[in-house]
């Protein structure tokens, strides 16, 4: 053993190398072990978590590792289906080992001559089946002859494949994968099979971890462990990822062109123009902070556009626009990611993620929005939907340089392809002597062929054809196309092997507008090719127009932010709202953004999003201006019906309403059981006429796993001010009779507001039978400076916690 480690060492000085390299090669092996234990480690906890998912739940696991119907209510559980996994699963095992044995090895044989001793020698599927952790059916959103469905996929693998190439042993030890995998059954049939297709994809890319034996234990090494995930994970994205579809016909003879591809759902245009507060991320010798350089990365599904970077500034303005084409709805969502410019690692700043259904409703979003996963910053972004619409009226040529339309391609086949370059020139057979024999024999095969397809500047590749003559692709592209009048497709099909052209063909867009439904599915000749080589396509040709906002919906405004607080259910009389939470700046509002005096019904089964829920929801003053009054215990009358906020020029609802508020699981460290449904609290509600000195709303309810008691201070309105300079308010808060320095709680300092936004939650641990005897004392206080005559105290509440269902909680202003 001694020999074997000092044997490289003594080779080095050998052979007169420098010892750097003995510690370079000292320090990949040592970071490749770690690569290496990490990944069993991971694998391990996951095994762990697999077997007592009971057991994990109960200790209060982090919100990413409990499944999905821990926090949405619409997402069921299907133990049933995964006992019926759990039983198949041996015999999938054995259906598998033959296809890999009969099926798999003689296609990886054909690829190469270097692959023809390839041999499986252990294809084992392990006793780990895949799980299903819940289950989303969609009904009311979508057409009525389909059914979508949402599969949480979990699968936690103790599968073992070796394979054998040239004396080499490749293999696979284990494999975590867990996305969300889309169902979409469509049409829906009066005879059997009652399903004519079953169409499945990711809608994002899944997450993968491989963990490697034999030889590719390579790929752990550090620098490439990071390319061969990448690798595979792109691989998976261009056949399973949005826009990629997999669709099987399960009725013969059942058209499924338009269900592979279908026409997108429209376009989302993001105008990215500032941030504010973001936190520091450059530092000089460890201590000293400076200024970031900010840029964002934004995405939608697979496709992902970067901003340029702001030098030195934590309050960067971008003024960018980007568009993101939009396959599905409901499902995907708008991901926003900030970091700081780095020489060597870019730093994380914070995310941001939208649910586009809200944007598509509202037409057009102008809003802060404040970011996740970091302790401060604001992204200011407006967001336009641009629906697809047949009218070329729509085609006029936009004086900002933004898209007008959008050109979809449906890349069929192509017919009698010329074997190379040489075999045709303008439709005559040339003759070339080739002295080389064996390049004579390469020039003979079937092509490989591949398409490239251009409009103005953007360039989109196919999949290769691997030695065909009449290949079909089958794939659908997207182009955003500015002037429809004069920019053309441009098509060339090109030889993998040879890089050289097989066929050219251009189509001009105008040739659409000839057509009322501005489509073409036709075959299209190739020019410097064969007289009788084609390709076949379908173009269809869509203008995009911003829809008017409808002024008699509610808008969703910041709600449509995922990572925010979630949407609350509000009742009056027998209809039901549903009103955005509170931001924490609010831009100035524009004519037709203010909310309308009525509130138009919704329907009862509307899904409350609690996606990365951090704060528990709160009404938006902007949309309800409910007339809330203060607890019983508060001897202040309540606020007159139209009270002044910050939006001047929103009116508000003169009519008390009841809420009903489903706050978040995760920011309470409640389990699913103790969900609750809020009726009104006990708080009085009444409406005074004399002025009050403001409001502050508060969340409060008793998390009984954790035994403590959870207030959420989301904020106050109107406060009076205690003099012309202005104040900075904060919350005080102590549970009575407990008056010590170490029990009180504290807010933050907001300066110079009059309705500052805190969303900050505290926690008193104390049981369920202490707290109803206790009483919550509530004050906001300005921070005055030192030796200043100002009045310190601007207002305060008592709330007494013996009249009040914690278990349910309440949210009250």
């Amino acid at each position: 053993r001694a020999l074997l480690w000092l044997g490289p060492v003594y080779l080095a000085g050998y052979l007169g190398l420098s010892g750097s390299w003995v510690l370079l090669a000292l320090a990949l092996w040592l970071c490749w072990g770690l690569n290496r234990r990490g990944k069993r480690d991971r694998l391990a906890a996951a095994f762990a978590l697999l077997e007592d998912e009971r057991e994990a739940v109960c200790r209060g696991l982090a919100a990413r590792h409990l499944p999905a119907w821990v926090h949405f209510p619409d997402v069921e559980r299907v133990e049933w289906l995964n006992k019926v996994l759990v039983q198949a699963w041996p015999y999938f095992g054995t259906i598998m080992e033959k296809t890999f044995k009969e099926v798999l090895e003689p296609k990886i044989r054909a690829k190469s001559v270097h692959l023809k001793t390839c041999t499986f020698t252990k294809i084992h599927f392990g006793e780990k089946c895949p799980r299903i952790n819940g289950i989303k059916a969609y009904t009311k959103e979508i057409d009525r002859r389909q059914v979508t469905l949402d599969l949480q996929i979990c699968y936690i693998g103790d599968c073992e494949i070796h394979m054998d190439i040239s004396k080499f042993n490749l293999g696979v030890k284990g494999v975590q994968l867990y996305g969300t995998l889309r169902v979409i059954l469509e049409p829906l049939l009066t005879d059997a099979p009652f399903v004519g297709a079953v169409t499945l994809f990711f809608m994002q890319k899944p997450h993968l971890e491989i963990n490697w034996a034999g030889m590719s234990n390579l790929l752990d090494v550090p620098g490439i462990n990071v390319m061969s995930d990448s690798l595979i994970q792109d691989f998976i994205a261009a056949r399973l990822v949005l826009p990629n579809r997999i669709t099987v016909p399960l009725k013969k003879n059942m058209n499924i062109a338009h269900l592979r591809f279908p026409v997108p759902q429209g376009v989302i245009r993001v105008h990215l123009l500032e941030a504010e507060n973001l936190v520091q991320k450059d530092n000089f010798l460890g201590a000293i902070r400076g200024k970031s350089d900010p840029y964002a990365l934004l995405r939608v599904g697979t496709m992902q556009h970067r901003s340029k970077t702001v030098s030195r500034d934590l309050n960067p303005i971008w003024n960018e626009t980007f568009e993101f084409v939009v396959h599905e709805l409901p499902g995907q969502d708008l991901e926003v990611d900030l970091y700081d410019e780095d020489p060597d690692k870019d730093d994380f700043m914070g995310s941001l993620v939208i649910g586009l259904v809200d944007v598509m409703n509202d037409r057009t979003v102008d809003e802060w929005f404040p970011l996740s996963k970091t302790t401060s910053g604001h992204l200011h972004l407006k967001l336009e939907w641009l629906s697809l619409v047949n009218d070329q009226e729509k085609l006029n040529e936009d004086k900002k340089g933004l898209s007008t339309a959008i050109l979809i391609v449906y890349l069929d086949s192509a017919f009698n392809l010329p074997k190379n370059h040489l075999e045709y020139s303008n439709g005559e057979c040339g003759a070339k002597k080739m002295k080389n024999n064996k390049y004579l024999k390469k020039m003979e095969r079937e092509p490989s062929s591949f398409v490239l397809l251009t409009v103005g500047n953007k360039t989109q590749k196919s999949k290769t054809c691997n030695f065909s003559k009449d290949p079909t692709w089958g794939q659908a592209f997207t182009f955003f196309v500015h002037s429809a009048h004069s920019q053309s497709l441009h098509i060339e099909i090109k030889d993998k092997e040879r890089e050289s052209a097989l066929g050219t063909s251009v189509v001009c867009l105008s040739h659409l507008l000839k057509d009322p439904n501005m489509t073409l599915d036709q075959r299209f000749q190739l020019d410097h090719s064969s007289s009788d080589s084609f390709i076949k396509m379908k173009l269809v040709l869509r203008a995009l127009n911003v829809e008017e906002p409808d002024p008699q919906r509610v808008k969703a405004g910041v709600n449509a932010s995922k990572g925010g607080p979630v949407r609350v259910m509000e009742k009056a009389g027998n209809q039901k709202f549903v009103s955005p939470p509170q931001v924490s700046k609010v831009p100035p509002m524009s004519k037709d953004s203010a909310a309308p005096e009525s509130l138009p019904k919704k329907d009862s089964g509307e899904d409350l999003d609690t996606k990365d829920s951090s704060a528990a929801p709160v009404p938006s003053e902007t949309v309800s201006g409910l007339d809330e009054a203060e607890g019983k215990q508060n001897a202040e009358p309540g606020p007159p019906s139209a009270l002044p906020s910050r939006a001047a020029a929103v009116p508000t609802l003169p009519v008390l309403q009841e809420m009903r508020l489903a706050p978040s699981v995760t920011s309470l460290g409640s389990l699913p059981s103790s969900c609750f449904e809020l009726s009104s609290s006990n708080l009085d509600i009444h409406n005074g006429t004399e002025m009050p000195l403001g409001e502050i709303q508060l969340t409060v309810r008793y998390a009984s796993i954790r035994q403590s008691l959870v207030v959420l201070v989301n904020g106050c309105r109107n406060l009076v001010p205690s003099s012309n300079r202005g104040v900075d308010p904060y919350v005080r808060i102590y549970l009575l009779p407990d008056r010590r320095w170490t029990s009180r709680k504290k807010t933050s300092v907001k300066k110079k507001t009059l309705n500052p936004q805190y969303d900050e939650k505290f926690e008193f641990f104390e049981s369920l039978e202490n707290v109803k005897k206790r009483t919550l004392d509530i004050a906001v206080k300005n921070s005055k400076p030192f030796i200043s005559q100002e009045r310190k105290e601007l207002g305060k509440v008592r709330i007494d916690l013996s009249q009040e269902d914690l278990i349910k909680g309440f949210a009250q202003w």
